[in-house]
């Protein structure tokens, strides 16, 4: 199961990366890749990607508040989506464990990113999962 649902998340960061370098919605880019056969958009990518965008404002906040050493501006597109999605699973959805959601997020900055990027990750998420109970969202 970890297979597809990973492979989801992947083409959800991918989602989020061209609407936010496209200038366009979420809703868009996820309409133009229903109307193309290949490959197939499922319904977890679709979910996510929109729950993503949906919170995407308190998600930046929180990315911005417990990032050292870098705004959201200067964070790699690609790192940015992936924080997005970790951020939103970590902290809205409560069927993914929290040390799931982080693992995922660090697994997708090792494909998709730099070297340096699993591990700004791995520390920002862990940050904002240590103040989880805290946070008003």
């Amino acid at each position: 199961m970890r297979g597809s649902r990973h492979k989801a998340r992947l083409r959800a960061v991918e989602v989020l990366y061209e609407a936010e370098v496209r200038g366009v919605p979420v809703a868009d880019v996820l309409e133009r890749r229903r109307a193309q056969a290949e490959p197939p958009i499922n319904e977890f990518t679709e979910r996510l990607a929109t729950r993503v965008d949906e919170h995407r404002k308190r998600i930046d906040e929180l990315l911005e508040t417990y990032s050292i050493g870098w705004t959201l501006e200067r964070m790699p597109v690609v790192d940015r989506n992936i924080l997005r999605v970790g951020a939103y699973e970590l902290l809205w959805d409560d069927d993914i464990p929290d040390g799931v959601a982080i693992a995922e997020a660090v697994a997708m900055a090792k494909e998709l990113s730099t070297d340096e990027s699993p591990v700004f990750v791995n520390g920002l998420l862990s940050r904002m999962m240590e103040n989880k109970a805290s946070l008003s969202l």
